[in-house]
């Protein structure tokens, strides 16, 4: 059996990050592993906490993974700080991973930045250069290569820049702000659009998790990129197409439930 390892953060209502990676990892029928780079309170609503773990016990695990169970691709997702790119990227580097996909978590549903300047530099200059395909949403892309992307013309010259500055193929996912499910992979030196059908589904927490380990599961099986980006796509069609709700609790009216209990202060 094929065997994938996510690094990323975790996200306790199971929608995102490290969970929503097992989940996806599962499903697309590879054997799904983890190295967590911090624990987040978080769900539907937003990110209410972060606690980053100590950089050099995230290279233990990363180490005790490849020691045991060396994984056939691996998805980086959340990482906060520049310490901690840093050791992803070393210990990738030592153990020369190999279907490396990389989620660049950048910027939060709020609009508020979630890396600092030193961060996004060590991102792009010692981690996505390891990459075989970034996947970054328009506002991380704008981010990343200094575009304003209003349109596909803006997203293919995003998508062309970062691929040059950082040396890896680039996913630029459709959704934000121009309303539609077209993504545009640019690889070694040539553009492709993956056309999707818009799913008019609120419950979207998650999707770039989700699609980041569909197609390093897919990866991992050893279907090439673009194969790998279709299969992934049509995955996550599926799941937002069975309009799944898990009932009461959702939306603001938790939020505000939750934060009256016992922890408010803390939450705060």
């Amino acid at each position: 059996m094929k065997t994938a390892l996510s690094i990323a953060g975790t996200d306790p209502s199971g929608g995102a990050g490290i969970q929503a990676d097992l989940k996806t990892m599962t499903m697309n029928g590879v054997f799904a592993m983890s190295a967590i780079t911090a624990l987040v309170a978080q769900n539907t609503t937003g990110v209410w906490e972060i606690a980053e773990v100590e950089p050099r016990f995230l290279g233990r695990q990363i180490d005790a993974v490849f020691a045991d169970i060396p994984p056939d691709a691996i998805k980086v997702g959340m990482a906060a700080t520049r310490e901690l790119i840093e050791m992803i990227a070393e210990r990738l580097r030592f153990y020369r991973a190999r279907n490396v996909v990389v989620d660049p978590v950048m910027v939060a549903t709020s609009g508020g930045r979630l890396l600092s300047p030193e961060a996004v530099e060590t991102l792009k200059t010692r981690l996505l250069p390891l990459a075989d395909v970034a996947t970054p949403n328009i506002p991380e892309a704008e981010l990343l290569s200094g575009r304003t992307i209003r349109g596909p013309e803006d997203m293919e010259a995003a998508a062309r820049q970062i691929s040059r500055d950082c040396g890896c193929a680039v996913l630029l996912k459709g959704g934000h702000s121009v309303s539609d499910a077209n993504d545009f992979l640019y690889a070694q030196g040539e553009g492709r659009w993956f056309r999707g059908t818009w799913v008019d589904n609120p419950n979207t927490h998650g999707t770039g998790c989700t699609l980041s380990s569909a197609i390093a599961a897919n990866l991992a099986k050893g279907f090439d990129l673009p194969v790998s980006i279709q299969r992934a796509k049509d995955y996550l069609s599926g799941a937002l197409g069975a309009m799944l709700d898990l009932g009461h609790g959702r939306g603001p009216m938790a939020h505000n439930f939750l934060l009256s209990g016992e922890f408010a202060e803390e939450a705060e």
